[in-house]
């Protein structure tokens, strides 16, 4: 098969669209070296090394209103220089598909990470959810198949866009290969001096928003203030929300108990964290990591967090059950106690520990990144 791909997250977004897009097309050029993949890109970075078993072919416009538009390229103009490369299946694996697709001889795939917009519209600037409404809908609707990072998306596209079952494919994601290597001790404390991390702490990654909620976990660390002496490692950015936490700590007393990592020069100045290259030894570091977000459409960190062989403290909301397995420690997402409890049995039940992280090492077995990209392979194989 001759395949293309949207790749503009894959070359310019750090997280998120952009590790599921690397780690997905790695896997498929390792894996299943026998086709070819075409990547379709407004532009090309060093944020994705597209060497490999056989060298991916990248795409970019080449007409000047493209390269002078690259947005208006990728969502109406791709569509002509599809149909020159004489690709048989596209895939779309950032919820959207470019106009005009439907009316070629190319098949066409697209993935839908969530419909978080849908849930909780009020987090989103008001054309944001318009256009993203848009897009989404016309992507289900014109797509040849739905990918769905998790069973909880596929019963969200059903839900609110009418799309039949049977059109929705569940395709879990992986993690990059660097969560799936145990680091030596020598690495581990290297990268523990280097940030001046705490000997035993908590650990929280992801964006800093009302949906994940970290001012949760800053409850909780008041709650058991006299109880349990672990500070919190935050990995991640935000803004207003992020603000409103920090201002809520100072007026406790509890500023000295909560690391936002990301404000730290240690931070700042490195490279490895501005990569996210260190990102694995910091979890493996951690104490146990605590995910206490209401919705997610997959959960990443869930699944890097499990990879890392320590304790997962998430909620029993969405598709984080989908992810966590039998491995997970649960809580119901506004269940205070529930929390605290388990940030206790976490940080002081050895048993507890070691029986979550044994479990952890069967559960990751679902999200190989060989099993992920042969569940997205069988999709391509329905079509052609």
């Amino acid at each position: 098969m001759i395949i293309g791909y949207d790749a503009k997250r894959a070359f310019q977004n750090k997280t998120g669209l952009g590790n599921y897009s690397r780690t997905l097309l790695h896997s498929l050029n390792n894996y299943f070296e026998e086709h070819q993949y075409l990547l379709f890109a407004p532009k090309e970075s060093s944020l994705f090394n597209t060497n490999g078993p056989q060298s991916f072919q990248v795409i970019t416009p080449e007409w000047q209103p493209a390269k002078k538009l690259p947005s208006l390229w990728r969502s109406w103009w791709m569509t002509r220089d599809l149909k020159k490369t004489g690709i048989q299946l596209y895939h779309g694996l950032s919820n959207e598909i470019p106009a005009g697709i439907e009316s070629t001889n190319i098949r066409s795939v697209v993935t839908i990470h969530d419909l978080i917009f849908e849930r909780y519209p009020h987090q989103y600037d008001r054309m944001e959810v318009w256009m993203y409404k848009r897009k989404f809908r016309q992507a289900c609707r014109k797509a040849d198949a739905i990918i769905a990072t998790s069973q909880q998306t596929k019963n969200d596209i059903i839900d609110f866009y009418q799309v039949p079952a049977d059109k929705i494919h569940v395709c879990y994601q992986s993690c990059t290969s660097a969560y799936w290597e145990k680091l030596p001790s020598a690495e581990l404390s290297a990268i523990r001096q280097q940030y001046n991390l705490p000997a035993n702490y908590f650990l929280y990654v992801g964006s800093i928003t009302e949906r994940k909620r970290l001012m949760m976990i800053a409850r909780a660390l008041h709650l058991m203030r006299y109880r349990l002496d672990i500070p919190l490692v935050v990995v991640g950015e935000g803004k207003t929300y992020k603000k409103e936490v920090q201002q809520w700590l100072e007026r406790q007393g509890l500023s000295n108990r909560v690391i936002f990592l990301s404000e730290t020069d240690a931070a700042r100045n490195s490279p490895g964290y501005q990569s996210g290259l260190h990102f694995p030894a910091i979890y493996q570091n951690a104490t146990a990591f605590i995910y206490p977000s209401s919705f997610e459409g997959f959960g990443i960190p869930v699944l890097e967090a499990l990879n890392s062989g320590i304790p997962v403290i998430t909620t029993n909301a969405s598709s984080l059950p989908e992810v966590g397995g039998k491995a997970a420690l649960y809580f119901e997402p506004y269940d205070l106690e529930g929390l605290c409890d388990a940030m206790w049995r976490a940080a002081t039940n050895e048993t507890i520990r070691q029986q979550s992280i044994r479990n952890a090492a069967e559960q990751v077995l679902h999200f190989t990144p060989k099993k992920c990209a042969a569940s997205v392979m069988k999709v391509y194989q329905t079509l052609l």
